[in-house]
């Protein structure tokens, strides 16, 4: 049987809103998905080790966590301000670098069929956005898991439901399904189809498979 942890969770419905959207947030740092969902699993009663086995971190980690939203509610996940020089750049500037790296370059009057990360720099420095050094932009996409440079095309869906049935998709991406989280005895199954294969012609008759074919004669 599971110890029960000195720090339980109960949450108010505001709280639970404001996690769910952060554990489904993609572009969001993946350490604030994270402590999301470690805040969510044990608000669903798992114990620290089973929700580190689901998060693949240490229990610790999890316990750490815990403890904190406990203490501080959702402000508690955050990190404490570190020793040493304060940061240069305003969360304001680091959204519109982000804003700039997800837009199309022919909007920037840039003939280029996707950005590079010297051509990103380069923009945003000429545009006056910023004067952080190329490195620096990198990590701030990186931990938002933004790769402009690889994006070789954009696409714009035309489904008027794309969106629902893109947030059901994601959801299960979550282990969330219909506003609940998964138990570890429960499982999605995805199944694709091949496009490259063409079925041209049937193989086998139509029929029971154990039934013979009549003898000639």
């Amino acid at each position: 049987m599971a110890r029960t942890s000195r720090y339980p969770i109960e949450l108010g419905e505001a709280d639970r809103d404001e996690l769910a959207r952060r554990a489904g947030t993609p572009t969001l740092a993946y350490r604030d998905v994270q402590r999301a969902r470690m805040i969510l699993y044990a608000a669903e009663g798992l114990a620290d080790k089973e929700i580190a086995v689901r998060c693949d971190c240490h229990p610790d980690v999890v316990s750490k966590w815990r403890r904190r939203f406990c203490e501080q509610g959702i402000e508690g996940l955050t990190d404490k301000p570190r020793a040493g020089r304060p940061r240069r750049f305003p969360p304001q500037q680091v959204a519109d670098v982000v804003a700039v790296a997800c837009e199309l370059p022919v909007k920037h009057d840039r003939p280029l069929g996707r950005f590079s990360r010297t051509e990103l720099h380069r923009l945003v420095i000429e545009q006056g956005v910023t004067e952080a050094s190329a490195t620096t932009i990198w990590r701030w996409l990186h931990d938002r898991s933004l790769k402009p440079w690889q994006q070789r095309s954009w696409i714009f869906p035309r489904d008027p439901n794309f969106q629902p049935k893109a947030g059901r998709v994601l959801d299960l991406y979550a282990r969330r399904f219909e506003g609940r989280l998964l138990h570890p005895g429960e499982y999605v199954i995805c199944a694709d189809e091949k496009s490259q294969l063409q079925a041209l012609a049937r193989r086998h008759r139509d029929g029971c498979t154990n039934a013979r074919a009549p003898r000639a004669g």
